[in-house]
């Protein structure tokens, strides 16, 4: 069972990280260029459709996998070992993803314009590099911290 839960928490990796690099490396500098917020607008569209599920898919599987690791849910936060250590990384980079992303929803996408277009882009690459810190950080449960 816990290597299904793992190719499924590894699936949704792969389209939230993935969707995320070529958001940043291939979108956004053409959007940063062209000034063209619709370009976003329909990336935005068309990603949400896999992503925000492939999110959700990694939230379950996690807390499952970090369930599955360290039963009591309190020494995923006691850092007095390498697994308890790297689950509190990633639900720090999970907190870190919904705060900015909660931001962007309802405070910087709802007055997007050209002038406020820099201001989104950095919220962009910051999910973005929370993605990738994601993956890298669950790659240490199999190689470990040292």
């Amino acid at each position: 069972m816990l290597n299904h839960v793992l190719i499924a928490h590894l699936l949704g990796a792969t389209i939230w990280t993935g969707g995320h690099l070529i958001l940043t490396l291939a979108v956004l500098p053409k959007v940063l260029i062209s000034r063209n917020i619709e370009t976003l607008h329909q990336f935005e569209q068309q990603f949400e459709k896999v992503g925000m599920p492939a999110l959700i898919l990694q939230i379950g599987t996690g807390l499952w996998m970090a369930q599955r690791l360290l039963p009591d849910w309190h020494s995923w936060f006691a850092l007095d070992n390498d697994i308890s250590k790297l689950i509190a990384i990633k639900l720090v980079l999970l907190l870190t993803t919904v705060l900015v992303a909660l931001h962007a929803r309802f405070r910087v996408i709802p007055t997007l314009r050209e002038q406020t277009l820099n201001w989104f882009a950095v919220h962009i690459v910051t999910v973005t590099l929370l993605a990738v810190s994601f993956v890298v950080v669950g790659s240490l449960f199999r190689t470990g911290l040292s």
